[in-house]
């Protein structure tokens, strides 16, 4: 296989038939060695968050595979800790797309004079684009067609898809007895099409999950999703 791009928390590899291949690694995004989904920096290293990320996102993904919702998901080895994924091409340099039910981490950061942690947010939905010098700041719809990161109207299919896909999310943690306050999304061109598909994982470490007032550790998600 050949590595063709290195990752925080994951590697991207194409095999000798043009597969690509995503592999997870044992880093986690946070700081000072506390784990945090909106850190845009490796603050970790856990033994097992790998092959857990990978399990969660195999469960999630067969759930949506099933449902209908597209996805860049083929198959996974939980064993080699290698997802097979479908060609895709991100938006700019990637565009991340955040779904939040609950007020939490940086959104109270920014808007604490208004809200406080823990309030409904009913599915609000944000984007940042991927710039860690820049430390992934919001964009906008109007700046994203007016940059040529999106074309006009795939804002609004992406955040409609977004909240489908959060929303069925958050049902499937709700039936486990766990609280979805927000989720990490990102979406990509299919390779050679204009469909617009889910790409990335849907880890733990891409959440904020709670049970009661206790947040859930992201190596726990695995126990709770298959117990």
């Amino acid at each position: 296989m050949e590595r063709i791009y290195k990752g925080k928390t994951k590697d991207v590899f194409v095999t000798e038939d043009g597969t690509i291949r995503l592999f997870f690694k044992d880093d986690m995004t946070g700081k000072d060695g506390v784990f945090d989904p909106g850190e845009n920096q490796v603050g970790l290293i856990v033994d097992g968050s790998g092959r857990s990320g990978l399990a969660a996102s195999k469960y999630f993904f067969e759930i949506l595979e099933r449902e209908g919702i597209p996805t860049h998901y083929l198959e996974s080895n939980l064993e080699a800790k290698t997802m097979d994924v479908k060609k895709a091409v991100m938006f700019g340099k990637g565009l991340e797309v955040i779904c939040r039910f609950k007020a939490y981490g940086s959104f109270v950061r920014r808007y604490g004079e208004y809200v406080q942690t823990g309030e409904d947010l009913n599915g609000y939905v944000e984007m940042t684009i991927k710039d860690d010098e820049r430390q992934d700041p919001i964009i906008n719809e109007d700046a994203l067609v007016l940059l040529g990161i999106l074309k006009e109207g795939e804002y609004d299919f992406i955040k409609e898809k977004t909240q489908q896909i959060a929303n069925r999310i958050r049902k499937e943690l709700a039936s486990k007895d766990l609280e979805l306050y927000d989720i990490k999304l990102e979406f990509g061109r299919l390779e050679n099409s204009n469909d617009i598909i889910l790409i990335d994982e849907l880890s733990g470490g891409n959440m904020r999950i709670f049970k009661g007032e206790e947040s859930i550790h992201p190596l726990d998600l695995e126990t709770y999703l298959l117990a």
